[in-house]
């Protein structure tokens, strides 16, 4: 045999020693994509996993309510064969059983919302209970800044009472507040969807006429506008939502909303990609990922980027990355 046959045959064997593996899956459960929350974590999701060269499936539940819809969604996820499997949970504790199962064979992240159960490989996602504490710390601090020692009031629309991080919210909110002179005198729970948080809206304004701030969720932050505007403005309260989208951002521009917090949707989008690729390569990655949140209000909203946190105006759901080809990993 030549030595250039010989070259080429250890070339070959070289080649196939080496690992050939299809494409990493991931499947991701969302609670529902009828906001633009959802939807800046869908982009910095599919962002990502084309820039990992991954496939992706995105499966949403429709609500809140709809315990029973993501269960049947994640034994889908493992019907796909998924690598990984990251869930956008729509209840604190009833999937705790049987994400910690599923767990045993293939691994689960939480995806921005908080589960009771620790028995899951990682979360990405960064602290309800901080949403709520860094708008009533904004509030004690805006009272202390505006010498306000009168008592006022506010009432709280933090989203359904058992996900979404509403009780987590609710907790930080409470002890922000705890010291202040401003009063939560109504908790209005109820899904993060236009009718509801209507509802809501409507009775409370009926109900409470003397109000100072309407806080919470970010669809009761966007129909407020509309619904204070025909209030005498030395009567009218103000808006706040403890966390951000399209519309608040737009409602902080135009001084129509006093402030919103950003978990910043798209890097965590994208950080939430990177951790489960990250354990499937290397079989270890950190338990938990979140990124910073930013305080956006009238006074910075300038010279705050919305980049890492707001999908592009155009983007539109993507429910498959499929990148369709083998990798060499060496």
């Amino acid at each position: 045999m030549s030595f250039s046959s010989l070259a080429r045959l250890q070339t070959q064997a070289k080649i196939n020693n080496q690992l050939i593996k299809s494409p990493i899956k991931l499947c991701a459960v969302y609670p529902h994509l009828k906001d633009s929350y959802w939807l800046s974590i869908n982009f910095g999701m599919t962002e990502q996993a084309k820039q990992r060269s991954i496939k992706l499936k995105v499966l949403e539940a429709g609500g809140y309510q709809n315990t029973d819809e993501q269960l049947k969604q994640i034994e889908q996820c493992i019907d796909w064969q998924a690598d990984a499997i990251l869930v956008g949970s729509v209840n604190f504790e009833q999937l705790d059983l049987k994400l910690a199962q599923i767990n045993k064979r293939t691994p689960v992240f939480a995806l921005v919302n908080e589960i009771s159960t620790e028995h899951i490989t990682g979360r990405t996602g960064v602290s309800w209970y901080q949403m709520g504490y860094k708008l009533g710390a904004y509030l004690v601090n805006k009272h202390n800044s505006d010498n306000n020692s009168k008592s006022t009031k506010l009432a709280w629309f933090p989203g359904p009472k058992s996900g979404g991080g509403s009780l987590q919210s609710t907790k930080g909110l409470q002890d922000a507040l705890a010291k202040s002179t401003i009063e939560i005198v109504t908790i209005q729970h109820g899904l993060n969807e236009k009718i509801s948080q209507f509802s809501l809206l409507k009775d409370t304004l009926n109900k409470y006429k003397n109000l100072d701030y309407l806080a919470g969720n970010a669809v009761m932050a966007e129909m407020a506008i509309n619904e204070v505007a025909d209030i005498t403005i030395t009567q009218r309260p103000k808006i706040l939502s403890h966390y951000l989208s399209h519309a608040v951002y737009r409602g902080i521009k135009r001084h129509k909303i006093l402030m919103a917090n950003s978990d910043q949707m798209v890097l965590q989008g994208k950080m939430a990609i990177n951790q489960a690729v990250d354990y499937i390569q290397t079989g270890k990655s950190k338990v938990l990922l979140a990124p910073e949140i930013i305080t956006i209000h009238q006074g910075n909203i300038d010279k705050t980027s919305a980049e890492l946190s707001l999908s592009p105006s155009h983007f539109k759901p993507l429910y498959d990355i499929n990148v369709g080809t083998l990798k060499l990993i060496n």
